[in-house]
């Protein structure tokens, strides 16, 4: 037992996460529907005890357990820390409206805790068979929270379109994963890499592999051309599992793409370089310009994340360490805007519902001026405006791919922020310049308030200050992780 308990010191996160999920499954079980604020804030504090163990337990040391299937470094504790609050900050948001909606259930807060520890299990994948144990763990949690309003057609649309299309993205990775078993002889990422490593002669199916496992976690950051489920399920799931589809899992997809291409096919860089440039532009592209038609806010920001999934993938098109390193910064900065963007859309309703039309924000500015001002930070930094965290983000990805000798996809991402910024900057006209339609109810809760006030701060022109000073260290002691 002894010689056992050591190999366990770097899965106690996961262990803490699993046990918290399961104790609070057999509880709900039996206190019914009525629980579901404490479940809550059971599910937060599984979370925080998490996030605390996974601190001071590992620290970011390179650890290696489960036979070199799980991995903990720095790389893992970063993206996990931005896990584990993206699905927080979701618990936080979501009582007022599951309440409003009749959909607090207490399996609300467990599937997101379910959720997170698949996504905890795939940033710390270090084998082809872990990596899709944490995936479909992730997936299938996310096909029932969007489906979670069984009542509403729409809702139980986009759970199916999101199962049938994610079935599909998962038999892809699958088919992948058996070409590369079959011609390289291991799924171990390791000696996966050792095994190509100064190899004149790739074998093919391995790049043949390599392609349809990037097709498939593509699917799961909503990558153009795999972004077809995305503005239908963002549209029909609840709101609140919306802004969760559009954070946590988005981060935890990336880092298992940064690991999968970094860790077990360095050697490929030229391969895997292609793809990744192709469906960066195409993403940068559709983002920016079939956004500009939108007249659902949510239909909006899933494209909003389609594009900001393609600058994102600007970082890893460079193939070095400042390129993930720009990566991590961005990814975080997108979190705290899309959350805040989210946690802001669902303080807006009326008597007869929630505002969902973008026109229906007109004159926001007249009723509740504050909350004017918080959105408007926020399309400004997602549009990359100067000075505000989204201008950062975007800042440090272009800089790699320039460092890198691919300056004509900077320039592309360039004119890319400028088309999307004209969708963020009507928005902010709609709601200080069009004449209001209607008056918008409160009591949205002070928890969502806390979040929208504390996202507009940090994406505003102190965001140096407050958050990319002390990030920029972060991200580029995470990078190192990766042994560049």
């Amino acid at each position: 037992m002894n010689g056992e308990l050591p190999t366990l010191i770097p899965v106690i996160p996961e262990i803490v996460m699993a046990i918290g999920a399961m104790a609070l499954l057999m509880l709900g079980v039996f206190q019914g529907d009525k629980s579901y604020s404490q479940m809550a804030n059971l599910a937060l504090l599984t979370l925080a005890i998490a996030g605390v163990t996974m601190l001071t337990q590992v620290g970011g040391e390179r650890q290696v357990t489960f036979g070199g299937m799980f991995i903990t470094d720095a790389f893992a504790v970063f993206m996990k820390v931005l896990v584990l609050l993206g699905a927080g900050v979701v618990i936080l948001i979501s009582g007022t409206y599951m309440r409003d909606h009749k959909i607090a259930r207490f399996e609300y807060p467990i599937l997101i805790l379910l959720a997170t520890l698949g996504m905890m299990l795939m940033i710390s994948a270090n084998n082809l068979m872990s990596l899709y144990m944490g995936l479909e763990l992730q997936s299938l949690t996310l096909y029932v929270l969007a489906a979670m309003n069984r009542d509403r057609t729409r809702s139980t649309e986009a759970g199916l379109k999101y199962f049938l299309l994610g079935a599909l993205s998962s038999g892809m990775l699958l088919y992948g994963i058996s070409f590369v078993y079959g011609f390289a002889g291991t799924t171990d990422f390791v000696v996966l890499a050792d095994s190509l490593k100064g190899a004149e002669n790739v074998p093919m199916g391995v790049i043949i592999g390599m392609v349809f496992m990037m097709a498939g976690l593509a699917f799961k950051i909503s990558a153009v051309p795999f972004h077809m489920w995305t503005p239908d399920v963002y549209e029909g799931s609840p709101t609140p599992v919306t802004a969760f589809f559009a954070g946590a899992p988005k981060v935890a997809a990336l880092a298992l793409f940064v690991r999968v291409l970094v860790t077990a096919f360095p050697d490929l860089i030229h391969q895997w370089q292609q793809v990744i440039i192709f469906i960066s532009i195409a993403s940068m592209l559709v983002g920016a310009f079939i956004a500009l038609v939108q007249t659902n806010i949510k239909r909006l920001l899933a494209y909003s994340s389609i594009g900001h999934m393609g600058f994102a993938l600007v970082g890893l098109a460079a193939g070095t360490q400042q390129g993930v390193e720009g990566l991590l910064i961005y990814i975080a900065i997108y979190l705290t805007m899309t959350l805040g963007t989210f946690a802001a859309v669902l303080t807006l309703r009326r008597s007869e519902g929630m505002v969902e039309n973008i026109s229906d924000l007109a004159g926001l500015s007249r009723n509740n001026l504050p909350m004017a001002i918080a959105i408007a930070t926020l399309m400004f930094s997602l549009a990359g405006i100067p000075l505000l965290a989204g201008f950062w983000g975007k800042w440090y990805v272009f800089l790699a791919a320039v460092q890198a000798g691919l300056w004509p996809l900077a320039l592309i991402g360039l004119l890319a922020s400028v088309v999307s910024a004209y969708y963020y900057l009507r928005v902010v006209k709609i709601m200080f310049f069009d004449e209001p339609v209607a008056g918008f109810d409160g009591g949205h809760g002070r928890a969502v308030s806390l979040v929208v006030g504390i996202s507009a701060l940090i994406n505003s022109p102190l965001s140096y200050i407050i958050l990319i000073a002390p990030l920029v260290g972060a991200a580029s002691w995470a990078a190192k992780a990766l042994l560049f």
